[in-house]
Protein backbone atom coordinates (compact mmCIF):
# COMPACT_ATOMS: atom_id res chain seq x y z
CA UNK A 1 0.00 0.00 0.00
CA UNK A 2 2.48 2.78 -1.19
CA UNK A 3 0.04 5.02 -1.86
CA UNK A 4 -1.86 4.82 2.33
CA UNK A 5 -0.37 8.23 3.47
CA UNK A 6 -0.90 9.89 0.58
CA UNK A 7 -4.81 8.82 0.56
CA UNK A 8 -4.88 8.90 4.33
CA UNK A 9 -3.91 12.65 3.97
CA UNK A 10 -5.86 13.45 0.98
CA UNK A 11 -9.39 12.05 3.48
CA UNK A 12 -8.28 13.88 6.09
CA UNK A 13 -8.24 17.26 4.02
CA UNK A 14 -11.93 16.52 2.56
CA UNK A 15 -12.80 15.76 5.56
CA UNK A 16 -11.79 18.92 7.11
CA UNK A 17 -14.99 20.85 5.68
CA UNK A 18 -17.48 18.61 7.68
CA UNK A 19 -15.09 18.70 10.64
CA UNK A 20 -15.54 22.79 10.43
CA UNK A 21 -19.35 22.24 10.40
CA UNK A 22 -19.25 20.05 13.32
CA UNK A 23 -16.86 21.99 15.48
CA UNK A 24 -19.81 24.99 14.84
CA UNK A 25 -22.77 22.34 16.30
CA UNK A 26 -23.38 20.26 13.52
CA UNK A 27 -25.17 17.15 14.43
CA UNK A 28 -21.97 14.90 15.70
CA UNK A 29 -20.06 17.86 17.07
CA UNK A 30 -21.30 19.88 20.53
CA UNK A 31 -19.62 22.31 22.76
CA UNK A 32 -20.26 22.55 26.30
CA UNK A 33 -21.78 25.60 27.53
CA UNK A 34 -21.96 26.38 31.78
CA UNK A 35 -23.67 29.96 31.01
CA UNK A 36 -20.96 31.57 32.48
CA UNK A 37 -19.39 34.86 31.72
CA UNK A 38 -17.11 35.42 29.10
CA UNK A 39 -13.33 34.38 29.98
CA UNK A 40 -10.95 37.02 31.08
CA UNK A 41 -8.78 38.77 28.49
CA UNK A 42 -5.54 36.92 30.29
CA UNK A 43 -6.93 33.55 30.03
CA UNK A 44 -5.39 31.34 27.00
CA UNK A 45 -8.53 30.46 24.24
CA UNK A 46 -8.97 27.40 22.65
CA UNK A 47 -10.25 24.49 21.53
CA UNK A 48 -10.21 20.61 23.34
CA UNK A 49 -12.17 17.54 20.84
CA UNK A 50 -12.90 14.29 22.31
CA UNK A 51 -15.53 12.14 21.73
CA UNK A 52 -18.14 10.27 24.11
CA UNK A 53 -15.70 8.52 26.62
CA UNK A 54 -15.64 8.75 30.27
CA UNK A 55 -11.86 8.28 29.92
CA UNK A 56 -12.26 12.37 28.95
CA UNK A 57 -14.41 12.94 31.43
CA UNK A 58 -12.18 14.95 34.02
CA UNK A 59 -12.08 17.46 31.36
CA UNK A 60 -15.58 18.35 32.41
CA UNK A 61 -14.03 18.10 36.29
CA UNK A 62 -11.49 20.69 35.05
CA UNK A 63 -14.21 23.17 33.67
CA UNK A 64 -16.99 22.65 36.54
CA UNK A 65 -14.33 22.97 39.19
CA UNK A 66 -12.44 26.16 37.83
CA UNK A 67 -8.90 24.52 37.64
CA UNK A 68 -8.71 25.84 33.78
CA UNK A 69 -8.89 29.42 34.65
CA UNK A 70 -7.17 28.60 37.92
CA UNK A 71 -4.07 27.82 35.12
CA UNK A 72 -4.60 30.62 32.74
CA UNK A 73 -6.59 29.05 30.46
CA UNK A 74 -10.28 29.13 28.69
CA UNK A 75 -10.48 26.05 27.05
CA UNK A 76 -13.61 25.46 24.84
CA UNK A 77 -14.37 21.79 25.35
CA UNK A 78 -16.21 20.02 21.95
CA UNK A 79 -17.66 16.27 21.52
CA UNK A 80 -17.09 15.16 18.06
CA UNK A 81 -17.78 11.56 17.70
CA UNK A 82 -16.37 10.63 14.30
CA UNK A 83 -12.88 9.84 13.75
CA UNK A 84 -12.44 11.35 10.39
CA UNK A 85 -13.57 14.72 11.54
CA UNK A 86 -11.80 15.25 14.84
CA UNK A 87 -9.00 14.29 12.63
CA UNK A 88 -9.06 16.69 10.14
CA UNK A 89 -10.16 19.46 12.53
CA UNK A 90 -6.91 18.64 14.38
CA UNK A 91 -4.87 18.97 10.79
CA UNK A 92 -6.81 21.95 10.08
CA UNK A 93 -6.12 23.84 12.85
CA UNK A 94 -10.17 23.85 13.60
CA UNK A 95 -9.35 22.80 17.23
CA UNK A 96 -5.78 22.88 19.02
CA UNK A 97 -6.05 20.01 21.26
CA UNK A 98 -7.42 16.36 21.27
CA UNK A 99 -8.02 13.59 23.40
CA UNK A 100 -7.60 10.43 21.71
CA UNK A 101 -5.83 6.82 21.39
CA UNK A 102 -2.05 6.88 21.05
CA UNK A 103 -2.19 3.88 18.19
CA UNK A 104 -4.43 6.38 16.47
CA UNK A 105 -2.68 9.58 17.25
CA UNK A 106 0.24 7.48 15.87
CA UNK A 107 -1.22 7.15 12.01
CA UNK A 108 -2.00 11.25 12.25
CA UNK A 109 1.06 11.97 13.07
CA UNK A 110 2.50 9.76 10.19
CA UNK A 111 0.21 11.44 7.95
CA UNK A 112 1.37 14.79 8.66
CA UNK A 113 -0.78 16.20 11.46
CA UNK A 114 1.60 18.39 13.14
CA UNK A 115 0.64 17.61 16.62
CA UNK A 116 2.96 16.17 20.29
CA UNK A 117 1.97 14.41 22.84
CA UNK A 118 1.43 16.66 26.83
CA UNK A 119 -0.06 13.45 28.71
CA UNK A 120 -1.15 10.70 28.96
CA UNK A 121 -5.41 10.62 30.13
CA UNK A 122 -6.52 6.98 31.44
CA UNK A 123 -5.56 3.48 30.35
CA UNK A 124 -8.37 0.70 29.84
CA UNK A 125 -7.92 -1.89 31.99
CA UNK A 126 -10.92 -4.45 31.52
CA UNK A 127 -13.45 -1.68 29.55
CA UNK A 128 -12.45 -3.59 25.83
CA UNK A 129 -12.63 -7.22 25.41
CA UNK A 130 -13.50 -9.92 22.82
CA UNK A 131 -16.64 -11.39 23.36
CA UNK A 132 -17.19 -14.96 22.10
CA UNK A 133 -19.01 -18.29 22.19
CA UNK A 134 -19.04 -21.25 24.67
CA UNK A 135 -17.26 -23.14 22.03
CA UNK A 136 -14.41 -20.10 21.75
CA UNK A 137 -12.14 -20.50 25.14
CA UNK A 138 -9.18 -19.57 24.21
CA UNK A 139 -7.65 -17.15 21.13
CA UNK A 140 -6.35 -20.07 19.88
CA UNK A 141 -9.96 -21.07 18.93
CA UNK A 142 -10.21 -18.02 16.82
CA UNK A 143 -9.04 -19.53 13.61
CA UNK A 144 -11.51 -20.19 11.30
CA UNK A 145 -13.77 -18.34 13.22
CA UNK A 146 -16.12 -14.70 12.58
CA UNK A 147 -14.74 -12.10 14.11
CA UNK A 148 -16.45 -8.27 14.21
CA UNK A 149 -14.39 -5.35 14.40
CA UNK A 150 -13.75 -1.82 13.40
CA UNK A 151 -11.42 -1.89 11.55
CA UNK A 152 -11.13 2.20 11.65
CA UNK A 153 -10.70 2.36 15.47
CA UNK A 154 -8.37 1.25 18.49
CA UNK A 155 -10.23 -2.15 18.25
CA UNK A 156 -8.35 -3.22 15.30
CA UNK A 157 -5.01 -2.93 16.97
CA UNK A 158 -6.23 -4.20 19.96
CA UNK A 159 -7.28 -7.59 18.64
CA UNK A 160 -4.46 -7.55 16.74
CA UNK A 161 -1.63 -7.44 19.41
CA UNK A 162 -3.79 -9.92 21.27
CA UNK A 163 -3.43 -12.45 18.07
CA UNK A 164 0.08 -11.79 18.13
CA UNK A 165 0.70 -12.22 22.00
CA UNK A 166 -1.12 -15.88 21.12
CA UNK A 167 0.71 -16.98 18.09
CA UNK A 168 -2.48 -16.55 16.01
CA UNK A 169 -2.25 -14.92 12.58
CA UNK A 170 -4.97 -12.54 11.06
CA UNK A 171 -5.10 -14.51 8.11
CA UNK A 172 -6.29 -17.45 10.08
CA UNK A 173 -9.45 -15.35 11.54
CA UNK A 174 -11.91 -14.30 9.66
CA UNK A 175 -12.63 -10.30 10.29
CA UNK A 176 -16.46 -9.04 9.49
CA UNK A 177 -15.42 -5.36 9.67
CA UNK A 178 -18.57 -3.00 11.25
CA UNK A 179 -18.85 -0.39 13.76
CA UNK A 180 -18.12 -1.13 17.39
CA UNK A 181 -21.90 -0.79 18.41
CA UNK A 182 -23.10 -2.97 15.44
CA UNK A 183 -20.21 -5.80 16.59
CA UNK A 184 -21.75 -6.04 19.59
CA UNK A 185 -25.53 -6.45 18.46
CA UNK A 186 -24.24 -8.67 15.60
CA UNK A 187 -22.71 -11.34 18.45
CA UNK A 188 -25.75 -10.60 20.79
CA UNK A 189 -27.71 -11.56 17.42
CA UNK A 190 -26.06 -14.82 16.57
CA UNK A 191 -24.37 -13.41 13.27
CA UNK A 192 -20.87 -13.54 14.32
CA UNK A 193 -18.50 -16.27 16.52
CA UNK A 194 -16.87 -13.05 18.20
CA UNK A 195 -16.78 -9.65 18.31
CA UNK A 196 -14.00 -7.35 19.68
CA UNK A 197 -16.06 -4.65 21.76
CA UNK A 198 -16.20 -1.97 24.82
CA UNK A 199 -19.26 -1.38 27.45
CA UNK A 200 -21.83 -1.93 28.05
CA UNK A 201 -21.20 -5.34 25.09
CA UNK A 202 -19.10 -6.88 27.54
CA UNK A 203 -21.58 -7.33 30.07
CA UNK A 204 -24.33 -8.12 27.95
CA UNK A 205 -22.57 -11.08 26.09
CA UNK A 206 -24.32 -13.43 28.30
CA UNK A 207 -27.23 -12.15 26.23
CA UNK A 208 -26.30 -14.65 24.39
CA UNK A 209 -26.73 -18.10 25.14
CA UNK A 210 -23.13 -19.24 26.09
CA UNK A 211 -21.74 -15.62 25.25
CA UNK A 212 -19.04 -14.99 27.49
CA UNK A 213 -15.79 -12.44 27.71
CA UNK A 214 -12.85 -14.15 26.18
CA UNK A 215 -10.11 -11.68 27.52
CA UNK A 216 -10.34 -7.96 28.27
CA UNK A 217 -7.69 -5.32 28.30
CA UNK A 218 -7.01 -5.87 31.72
CA UNK A 219 -5.01 -9.03 30.38
CA UNK A 220 -3.06 -6.62 28.31
CA UNK A 221 -2.41 -3.83 30.30
CA UNK A 222 -0.67 -0.62 27.92
CA UNK A 223 -2.00 -1.63 25.07
CA UNK A 224 -5.24 0.78 24.94
CA UNK A 225 -3.99 3.99 26.17
CA UNK A 226 -5.86 7.32 25.53
CA UNK A 227 -3.59 10.29 25.57
CA UNK A 228 -3.95 14.34 25.31
CA UNK A 229 -2.17 15.72 22.21
CA UNK A 230 -1.63 19.60 20.76
CA UNK A 231 -0.22 20.75 17.73
CA UNK A 232 2.83 21.70 18.21
CA UNK A 233 2.78 25.29 16.68
CA UNK A 234 0.22 25.99 19.01
CA UNK A 235 2.17 25.06 22.11
CA UNK A 236 5.08 26.49 20.97
CA UNK A 237 3.40 29.80 20.79
CA UNK A 238 1.71 29.04 24.02
CA UNK A 239 3.53 27.03 26.39
CA UNK A 240 1.69 28.33 29.46
CA UNK A 241 -1.31 26.55 27.51
CA UNK A 242 0.15 23.10 27.32
CA UNK A 243 1.10 23.49 30.51
CA UNK A 244 -2.00 24.96 32.07
CA UNK A 245 -4.18 22.06 30.42
CA UNK A 246 -1.30 19.41 31.76
CA UNK A 247 -1.63 21.17 35.31
CA UNK A 248 -5.43 21.55 35.29
CA UNK A 249 -6.48 17.40 34.09
CA UNK A 250 -3.94 16.14 36.98
CA UNK A 251 -5.76 18.56 39.58
CA UNK A 252 -8.94 17.49 38.05
CA UNK A 253 -8.12 13.87 38.43
CA UNK A 254 -7.16 13.98 42.44
CA UNK A 255 -10.55 15.57 42.60
CA UNK A 256 -12.71 12.79 41.05
CA UNK A 257 -10.36 10.10 42.99
CA UNK A 258 -10.71 12.05 46.39
CA UNK A 259 -15.15 12.72 44.96
CA UNK A 260 -15.83 10.37 43.13
CA UNK A 261 -19.77 10.36 43.09
CA UNK A 262 -19.12 14.10 42.61
CA UNK A 263 -16.82 13.68 40.02
CA UNK A 264 -19.19 10.96 38.06
CA UNK A 265 -22.41 13.54 38.52
CA UNK A 266 -20.05 16.40 36.61
CA UNK A 267 -18.84 13.83 33.66
CA UNK A 268 -22.40 12.86 33.57
CA UNK A 269 -23.54 16.16 32.97
CA UNK A 270 -21.26 16.80 30.58
CA UNK A 271 -21.85 13.95 28.32
CA UNK A 272 -25.84 14.13 28.75
CA UNK A 273 -25.39 10.28 30.37
CA UNK A 274 -26.75 9.29 33.93
CA UNK A 275 -24.37 9.30 36.59
CA UNK A 276 -24.58 5.60 37.00
CA UNK A 277 -23.54 4.69 33.21
CA UNK A 278 -20.56 6.99 33.85
CA UNK A 279 -19.40 5.20 37.04
CA UNK A 280 -19.94 1.58 35.33
CA UNK A 281 -17.42 2.98 32.45
CA UNK A 282 -15.54 4.09 34.64
CA UNK A 283 -14.45 0.57 36.27
CA UNK A 284 -12.82 -0.19 33.39
CA UNK A 285 -10.41 2.42 33.07
CA UNK A 286 -7.71 3.84 35.38
CA UNK A 287 -7.12 7.03 34.91
CA UNK A 288 -3.76 8.67 35.17
CA UNK A 289 -2.47 11.65 36.96
CA UNK A 290 0.80 13.00 37.71
CA UNK A 291 2.65 10.16 39.38
CA UNK A 292 1.24 7.83 36.96
CA UNK A 293 2.59 10.24 33.66
CA UNK A 294 5.65 9.92 35.62
CA UNK A 295 6.26 6.08 35.31
CA UNK A 296 4.59 6.20 31.81
CA UNK A 297 7.12 8.38 30.42
CA UNK A 298 10.40 6.89 32.24
CA UNK A 299 12.23 4.42 29.73
CA UNK A 300 13.16 2.40 32.24
CA UNK A 301 9.37 1.71 32.76
CA UNK A 302 8.35 -1.46 31.21
CA UNK A 303 5.40 -1.07 28.12
CA UNK A 304 6.48 3.07 28.85
CA UNK A 305 5.02 5.53 26.37
CA UNK A 306 8.05 5.76 23.95
CA UNK A 307 7.97 1.78 23.73
CA UNK A 308 3.52 1.61 23.34
CA UNK A 309 4.48 4.10 20.51
CA UNK A 310 6.69 2.44 18.75
CA UNK A 311 5.11 -0.92 18.81
CA UNK A 312 1.92 0.57 17.52
CA UNK A 313 4.05 2.87 14.61
CA UNK A 314 5.81 -0.59 13.63
CA UNK A 315 2.07 -2.26 13.68
CA UNK A 316 0.59 0.23 11.25
CA UNK A 317 3.39 0.40 9.06
CA UNK A 318 3.92 -3.19 8.60
CA UNK A 319 -0.21 -3.36 7.52
CA UNK A 320 0.70 -0.34 5.31
CA UNK A 321 -1.48 1.90 6.64
CA UNK A 322 1.25 4.41 7.28
CA UNK A 323 4.48 4.23 5.13
CA UNK A 324 7.10 3.83 7.66
CA UNK A 325 7.74 4.21 11.17
CA UNK A 326 7.49 7.95 12.84
CA UNK A 327 9.95 9.65 14.62
CA UNK A 328 8.63 9.12 18.52
CA UNK A 329 10.92 11.37 20.03
CA UNK A 330 9.58 14.13 17.91
CA UNK A 331 5.78 13.28 18.43
CA UNK A 332 5.93 12.26 22.59
CA UNK A 333 6.86 15.62 23.86
CA UNK A 334 8.80 15.58 27.74
CA UNK A 335 8.28 19.15 28.60
CA UNK A 336 4.65 19.37 29.65
CA UNK A 337 3.54 15.89 31.21
CA UNK A 338 5.84 16.80 34.52
CA UNK A 339 4.13 19.72 35.48
CA UNK A 340 2.94 20.20 38.93
CA UNK A 341 0.01 21.57 40.05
Amino acid sequence: MKKALSLLLSILLVASLSALAACNGGGSSTETDNGGTPPADNLTEFTVAFCTWVGYGPLFIAEDQGFFEEFGIAPRLTIIEDESQYAAALYSNSIQALGNVLDREVVHFAAGTPSIVLFAMDESTGGDGIVSTAEIQTVQDLVGKTVALDKSSTSYFFFLSILEANGVDEADVNIQEMGADDAGNAFIAGHVDAAVVWEPYLTEANQREGGHVLVDSSEYPKVIVDVMVMRSDFAEANPAAAEGLTAAWYKAIEFYWANPEEGNRIMAEGFELDAEEIADMATGITFMGLEENRAFFDRNTPDNIFEVATRASDFWAELGLIEAGIDVDAFISTKFYNTAF
